[in-house]
Parts: structure tokens; sequence; C-alpha cells
């Protein structure tokens, strides 16, 4: 079976990227292999140490990352864009904020120089970005608003853990982001028909959804 290797900032970002792929296959046995982040027994409570968008551009562009086209059919990597000035993309032009779509092309962009464009052009279509404007946790809201807050790129953190707490009297602590609540709350997404429904709803998840189909992947080889 095809299996794919995820490159995110953390551990709870490869899990909601993990339900999405088995949602969209209708498939929950789908090898995945964590790359970076490598996971852990220990790291399965909690966000560990080892993420971050640093840690993302330093995997790419290392051997380990070439390496991996090696073990995985597909690699996907997975990138914020709430702090993407830090790592020299901005979202401004002209003064003007950028529209997702937009501003994901040009993070896709800057990843690739930074993976270099020889190695890139061998593996493009092996290679699937999931960028999301501005955090992972705006694909959520769908699953928990019907009005446009379903659509919110900005505050979507807070905005989550508004129904969190109504919903399941947890919430969840930026410092401290558990991996057993986005487990909980990003199962839904295993569902193709719950993903099917709730996917064009979020602007960066509609772009991550619909880059999956392009790639037109056979799960058998």
């Amino acid at each position: 079976m095809i299996s794919f290797g995820l490159v995110t900032e953390g551990i709870t970002d490869q899990e909601i990227v993990t339900n999405i792929l088995f949602g969209y296959f209708k498939n929950k046995d789908i090898p995945i292999n964590p790359l970076q982040p490598i996971r852990d027994q220990t790291d399965k409570s909690r966000q560990g140490g080892f993420g971050g968008w640093p840690k993302v551009i330093e995997y790419c562009k290392s051997d380990y990352f070439r390496q991996a086209f090696q073990l995985c059919d597909y690699i996907i990597i997975q990138l914020d864009t709430d702090i993407c000035d830090d790592y020299g993309v901005s979202k401004l032009e002209n003064g003007i904020q950028l529209s997702p779509d937009t501003l994901i092309n040009k993070v896709i962009k800057h990843l690739i120089d930074e993976i270099g464009t020889t190695f890139y052009q061998k593996v493009s279509e092996r290679l699937i970005f999931a960028i999301s404007v501005h955090t992972i946790e705006c694909w959520l809201l769908p699953l928990y608003y019907t009005d446009n807050r379903k659509s919110k790129i900005t505050g979507c953190l807070n905005t989550l853990n508004l129904q969190l707490r109504r919903r399941h009297n947890f919430f969840i602590d930026p410092d401290n982001k558990l991996f057993n609540i986005y487990q909980e709350i990003s199962a839904p997404l295993k569902k193709n028909k719950t993903l099917k429904q709730i996917s064009n709803q979020n602007p960066s998840l509609d772009i991550f959804v619909k880059t999956l189909k392009t790639k037109n992947i056979q799960l058998e080889n």
C-alpha cells in the first residue's frame, strides 16, 4: 500500500493531517511515517520539544529529507503561517493582507527554495504541501461552527476553545498542546462523509484537500 511521511510542526499537527488522510482515502490502515517530529510513547501525551517551524525548515534542508523518499511514496510538509514573517514570508503586499491562496503559494515557494529547486523537481509529484492559514486549529473550526466562524483564519485557537469548553469541558492550552485532546477533537475527520462536508468551509483546508485530489493517488501500488 502507498505510504506517507509527515513533516510537521508538532505531533498534534501530525494527528490532524493523519485523520484527514484516513477520511480522504476511506482507509485507517494507511502506512503513516512521522518523520519530523519523530513520535514515541512519551510524546503521545504532550506536544514535546521537537517541533516548530524551525525544525520543519531544518528537516527539509537535510539529507534525512532526501533519504525519506526511499522509504515513503509521498511526503507531506505541514507549516502554519501565523508567524511566517519569522521564516521569511510576509503576509502583506503593499500593506494589504494576502489572500490565503496567495500566501500559501508564497510559503510553498519559500519551502522549495529551502529544499533546493533541483531536488524538488525530482520529487515534486511525490511531495504534498499542507499549509495552514494561519494555524492548523483553523481546520477544526468547521467541525464546531456552522456560522462564518468556520472560515476564520485568525484567532482560531481561542474560537475553538469556546466550543471545546461548552461541549467537552476542556480547552487547549496554547503553551501545552496535549496530544490526546487533538486526537479526540480531530477524530471526526476520519469519516469521509464528514471531511467532504466541511473541507471547503475553511480556505486552507480546502486547498490541502484539493491538492490531494490533484495527485490522483491510488492506495494500492
